[in-house]
């Protein structure tokens, strides 16, 4: 499927707010809610829209401390890395990235206390003897979060 500007602007609108109705999509792109009802169908169908997701406040729910955790590992075999990718793939784990340079992964934890953290780091990092050292930073203020793409 080729993109074109109308595809792009659908797109870039869905992002901000995956519920704006069809004829204001409509309206903001000037074409028909027809035309845009079946353009998103093809855009979901194609894989371009993945999911569509609610970005919840972590403040009122409890999850007031943000963590970034660089991982190194020992081996980086295929094996290996992909177990490591299950793990880190769970629900304690907000967002994960296989990333080059010194660090193998990066894990974006949202955790209530220290505590938790505390419980998350013996589970995934002290208990695993392919993780070779971990550093973490923890967040003083989300000065933007977000998942756009566009």
């Amino acid at each position: 499927m080729k993109l074109d500007r109308y595809d792009y602007a659908l797109l870039e609108l869905v992002q901000k707010d995956c519920q704006t109705p069809l004829r204001k999509l409509a309206e903001a792109v000037h074409l028909s809610t027809a035309s845009v009802q079946r353009r998103i169908h093809k855009l979901r169908e194609n894989g371009y829209i993945v999911s569509n997701v609610a970005i919840l406040d972590p403040d009122k729910l409890n999850q007031v401390i943000t963590i970034l955790v660089e991982v190194e590992v020992n081996r980086t075999h295929i094996s290996e890395l992909e177990l490591l990718k299950q793990r880190f793939s769970g629900p304690e784990v907000q967002q994960c990235y296989y990333v080059t340079g010194a660090a193998d992964f990066v894990l974006i934890l949202v955790v209530p206390n220290m505590q938790r953290f505390q419980e998350i780091c013996d589970k995934f990092f002290h208990e695993n003897d392919n993780i070779k050292s971990f550093r973490t930073t923890v967040v003083l203020e989300r000065v933007k979060s977000s998942l756009n793409v566009l």
